[in-house]
């Protein structure tokens, strides 16, 4: 019986020496985290947050500190000394637009995260702060401000704020008249009609006689013409013949410019042709034999008194020019009657204007 006891001691000696060595290798830092297993300086018992992340400030029941208790511990909260929400990171936002106060440049008025908080009451994409017209959803190349028809010009400044679409305008945003010719351009057939050329209802060149050769060029805008003779018509081939004719036949007594009576059918067929052909005029030379005292002059008076025949029967003396050359361009010789009377004469010459 005693041996029995002894052995149990025995056994019971070994067994406690062998066992101590195995407490004895625990180091004391794994033996701590078995207390304190976030490492926070609070037991697990008592931790209540015993998965505190690494060097978090903690208070006595081993949770974060949230110095303003707004449940966003202080190493969450952006905003730690001031109670926020959750949704702006422990921050408030006092405007309630969704932009915190710190990072709100307009935190009492709710505005827009796009421009930091601030407002753009008309929803244009133009902050009110830069909106000439934040009550009214505009562009921003004109400052917030409309341009109703969407020709380039803002509204403010738009004389016709309603031009079609696709019109082209002018500066003050009203159908444009490029040319400046009082047509415009949606209706000018002729946009780049040069200055001052008279148009027609189309903007183009206007041709009043309607030949083809706009009145700017045509020198009988009034006449039907051709384009080469300058819109005038062509004098038929005999009116030159006829005009010679009637040259040879007007005569005048000797040393006097006194039309004779045989002249007149013929003068009176000169101002057929020019009725007949209105845009082409009359030049009248005055020629003499060259034995009167004062032949120039004497040739003078002669020009004038054809001239005078001519308006008399309604020839505007406008269409009529005069030139005396007394002797100097005789027709022939003076060696005998004949030839004297051949030199006093008139030359009648049709010219277009």
């Amino acid at each position: 019986m005693l041996y029995r006891k002894i052995l149990a001691i025995s056994i019971g000696l070994l067994f406690s020496t062998a066992i101590t060595p195995l407490f004895a290798q625990d180091s004391p830092s794994k033996f701590e985290m078995k207390k304190d297993g976030d490492g926070d300086g609070v037991k697990n018992k008592r931790d209540k947050c015993p998965s505190t992340p690494p060097g978090v400030q903690v208070d006595g029941t081993g949770c974060p500190v949230d110095t303003d208790k707004d449940g966003v511990p202080d190493y969450m909260d952006k905003c730690p000394s001031i109670a926020g929400s959750s949704a702006m990171n422990g921050c408030q936002d006092k405007d309630k637009d969704g932009v915190s106060d710190p990072n709100d440049t307009c935190p009492d008025v709710p505005g827009d995260a796009r421009f930091k908080g601030c407002p753009d009451s008309d929803g244009d994409g133009v902050q009110d702060s830069q909106d000439k017209c934040p009550n009214a959803a505009g562009l921003d190349r004109f400052q917030g401000c409309p341009d109703t028809d969407g020709d380039g010009v803002a509204d403010a400044n738009d004389k016709c704020p309603d031009t079609k679409k696709g019109v082209k305008t002018d500066a003050n945003g009203c159908d444009a008249d490029s040319d400046k010719d009082g047509v415009l351009d949606a209706n000018d057939k002729c946009p780049a009609t040069t200055a001052g050329t008279k148009v027609d209802a189309y903007g183009c060149p206007a041709d009043t006689d309607g030949d083809g050769v706009a009145d700017a060029n045509d020198k009988c805008p009034g006449v039907v013409g051709v384009a080469s003779n300058n819109g005038c018509p062509v004098a038929i081939k005999e009116t030159p013949k006829r005009l010679q004719f009637a040259t040879r036949r007007v005569m005048f007594e000797s040393g006097n410019a006194l039309l004779k009576t045989t002249s007149y059918p013929m003068l009176d067929e000169v101002a057929n042709i020019l009725k007949e052909y209105p845009d082409y005029n009359l030049r009248i030379g005055g020629h003499t034999d060259g034995l009167e005292k004062n032949p120039t002059t004497v040739s003078q008076s002669r020009a004038d008194a054809v001239m005078a025949y001519l308006t008399g029967k309604g020839i505007a003396d406008s269409r009529i020019s005069i030139s005396s050359y007394g002797k100097t361009r005789p027709a022939g010789s003076n060696a005998n009657s004949t030839a004297r009377t051949a030199n006093r004469r008139v030359e009648l010459d049709l010219y277009l204007r």
